[in-house]
């Protein structure tokens, strides 16, 4: 099962994903995002060092570093 946040603001539930992108450089990174359903690249727990925060305006989940 995916790692899901709630949105205090919304009530609505967000689930985490990665995915390694390539930037303009060539350098590869991992990103980490929310998405409203459950797609490929789905995660099941935090990645080590991170904690979920929420965005005051949106209530949109997002990722910290701890």
């Amino acid at each position: 099962m995916a790692f899901s946040a709630t949105s205090k603001k919304s009530g609505r539930t967000f689930y985490l994903h990665s995915k390694e992108v390539t930037l303009r450089g060539g350098r590869k990174q991992r990103i980490y995002y929310f998405a409203g359903e459950v797609k490929e690249g789905a995660i099941d727990s935090l990645p080590p060092g991170y904690a979920v925060g929420e965005n005051s305006k949106t209530g949109l989940p997002i990722l910290k570093k701890a």
